[in-house]
C-alpha cells in the first residue's frame, strides 16, 4: 500500500509557546485521531528538562500517546528499536545541535528507521535542529557562528533556515548562503509558524501569530529572491484544520 509522505517544519510548539496551537496543528496532521507521538531529544543531548517539558505538555493531552526515544542512554536492541520507531504516528525532533543530531542518529541507525517510518506514513516534524535535519542542507549554529551545513537526511529537497525573524544575523546569513550557492534554495521560518509538505509539495503554511511568515528563498542569479508565503493564522479550535495557507501555488520541490 502506498502512503503519503508527510513532513512538518515547526517554528514553535510546547518548548516555546503556552497556547499549544502549533502542537494542535501537528497532531491534526497525524494518520489517526489519537496518534502515538515520539519525542526525539537527541539534538539537546537528551536534556532531562527538555524531556520533562515534552512529557508535561503531551501527557496532559487526551488526544495522543506520548513517548520519548533516548539515544544517549539507549535501552532497546536493534529489533526493538525498529519496532518502536515504526509504531509511531508522529516523530517530533527537538531543537539543539543539528550536526550532533545527525551524527548520533546515523551511529544508531535511526536515520534509516526514520526513512522507513516516513515511507509507511508516519508524520515527521520538528523545531529548529529538528526542522533542519529533514532537508538536504540547513542553516545552523552547530559549529558556533552561523554557517551552512550541506548535510541532512534529504527527505525534503533543498535547505531550511529556522528562527528567521528572531535571531540576529539569521536572515542575511541565510540569504547570502543561498545567493552564493553555499546552500540550495529552501525554506525559512519565522518563529511561531509551521509548514507542511506532502509528497514533496508545500501544502500548508500556518502561524500562531499574525505577521509571522514562511519564506521561499531562491537564487535570483547573483542575488537572492525571497518570496513571502501567507500563513493561515491558527486559533483555538482551528489548529487541526487543513487547507491551503499560502498565497502562491504549492511549490513542487522535486524540480
Amino acid at each position: 500500500m502506498s502512503h503519503p509522505h508527510r513532513l512538518a517544519l515547526v517554528g514553535g510548539g510546547f518548548s516555546t509557546d503556552e497556547d499549544g496551537l502549533l502542537d494542535d496543528w501537528v497532531l491534526g496532521q497525524a494518520r489517526t485521531p489519537r496518534p502515538k507521538v515520539c519525542f526525539l531529544p537527541t539534538a539537546s543531548g537528551d536534556a532531562p528538562a527538555y524531556i520533562e517539558k515534552f512529557l508535561a505538555a503531551f501527557r496532559a493531552r487526551p488526544d495522543c500517546e506520548p513517548s520519548v526515544l533516548r539515544l544517549f542512554d539507549r535501552k532497546l536492541d536493534d529489533d526493538a528499536l525498529r519496532a518502536f520507531v515504526l509504531a509511531q504516528d508522529v516523530v517530533y525532533a527537538g531543537g539543539g545541535n543539528t550536526a550532533n543530531l545527525l551524527a548520533v542518529w546515523r551511529v544508531h541507525g535511526v536515520d534509516r528507521l526514520l526513512r522507513e517510518a516516513y515511507d509507511q506514513g508516519s508524520l515527521l516534524c520538528g523545531i529548529s535542529a529538528g526542522a533542519n535535519c529533514w532537508a538536504e542542507a540547513s542553516h545552523t549554529d552547530s559549529f558556533g557562528p552561523l554557517t551552512f551545513l550541506p548535510d541532512g537526511l534529504g527527505l525534503l529537497p533543498g535547505s531550511v533556515c529556522p528562527h528567521y525573524d528572531s535571531e540576529p544575523g539569521r536572515r542575511p546569513s541565510y540569504r547570502s548562503a543561498v545567493a552564493t550557492g553555499a546552500l540550495p534554495a529552501g525554506w525559512a521560518l519565522d518563529d511561531g509558524t509551521g509548514a507542511l509538505f506532502t509528497d514533496g509539495r508545500l501544502t500548508e503554511t500556518v502561524s500562531r501569530v499574525p505577521g509571522a511568515y514562511v519564506y521561499r528563498v531562491t537564487d535570483g542569479g547573483g542575488d537572492v529572491d525571497e518570496r513571502v508565503l501567507a500563513c493561515r493564522v491558527l486559533s483555538r479550535g482551528t489548529g487541526t484544520g487543513t487547507g491551503a495557507g499560502t498565497d502562491a501555488e504549492a511549490a513542487d520541490l522535486r524540480r
